[in-house]
């Protein structure tokens, strides 16, 4: 499993939030929800994200702006444009003086704004939470970023823009699973720019050596693996993978594993009722012990004072 498949399969693929904005102007929403990541799609009109640290961004039809927390920002129709509404963590909705909206901007199903059909359109995402096999490629990306139409073809904005206010059985699950696949889409088509600056490991995976090692730390972190295994899976020598490895990765083969495990480690403590004990299993570990403490020294925390933090 590498960190893109992690996005789709970590905790942060559970309970994201999402809506469609309509809007008429003059409009601008202030947004400090201190989320993780939020993804804002623009279906109809455009519209300028305007962080308070950073330039600005200004959206039309198709282009989709992504917002890595937890920085402050604005939407709005116009830069000069003062808010009319203030989002704070955990989708509460206030007016720019703190008093509570009260569903006065709700205009249906997952529908929000002054206009369901306003002459701005906006499909909006927003995970909650931050997994830390994710966190390890978000962490590689600027505060904000737009990709323009033409930069990429969205072929799920259809999808969805239907989707998005359905009120059917099951459909939060629908809405998380399309969310996921717009943030892969968008992540590849970011990283493939000529200009990109993905993270060393993403790079690397495209090695005819080192790519294969890595998929073999990924999809299997609780196989014994020494430096000696992966050159003889590989057909190097030892010392011509650990060179190799550290010179494409930036760190050596068993620093990025202790890593990889600790980080699935840490996701499946905050996504799980699992017990230590098969956590360390099922990452590596020969004991709960020897996990709590590879954790303490990475993480600053125990393993119990992890998930209790999380809840």
């Amino acid at each position: 499993m590498d960190a893109l498949t992690g996005l789709l399969e970590g905790p942060r693929a559970r309970g994201a939030f999402m809506i469609r904005a309509g809007f008429d102007p003059p409009w601008a929403v202030r947004v400090e929800d201190r989320a993780p990541l939020t993804l804002m799609l623009l279906v109809r009109g455009e519209a300028w994200i305007v962080p308070d640290e950073g330039e600005r961004l200004l959206l039309r039809p198709g282009d989709l702006a992504v917002a890595r927390g937890p920085g402050p920002y604005t939407c709005a129709d116009d830069p000069g444009t003062a808010p009319q509404a203030l989002i704070l963590p955990g989708g509460a909705c206030h007016h720019p003086d703190g008093r509570p909206l009260n569903g006065v901007m709700d205009l249906g199903v997952r529908t929000w704004g002054d206009r369901p059909d306003g002459e701005t359109v906006m499909l909006i995402g927003t995970y909650r939470m931050r997994g830390e096999i994710g966190g390890r490629l978000l962490d590689a990306l600027p505060p904000l970023l737009s990709l323009t139409t033409d930069m990429w073809d969205c072929p799920l904005t259809p999808v969805l823009a239907q989707e998005v206010v359905r009120d059917a059985p099951g459909q939060e699950v629908v809405l998380d699973r399309l969310l996921d696949l717009l943030v892969i889409a968008a992540l590849r088509a970011w990283f493939a720019r000529p200009e990109a600056a993905p993270p060393a490991w993403y790079r690397a995976r495209a090695d005819p050596v080192v790519g294969p090692v890595l998929r073999l730390l990924q999809d299997d972190p609780a196989h014994p693996w020494t430096v000696a295994a992966l050159a003889a899976k590989a057909g190097v020598s030892r010392a011509a993978l650990a060179r190799r490895f550290t010179e494409r990765v930036g760190e050596p083969p068993m620093t990025y594993l202790t890593g990889w495990r600790l980080a699935l480690a840490a996701d499946r403590l905050r996504d799980s009722d699992d017990t230590l004990g098969a956590i360390a299993r099922r990452v590596g570990y020969g004991s709960a012990f020897a996990l709590s403490t590879a954790f303490k020294r990475a993480y600053g925390v125990s393993p119990q004072e992890w998930r209790t933090g999380a809840a």
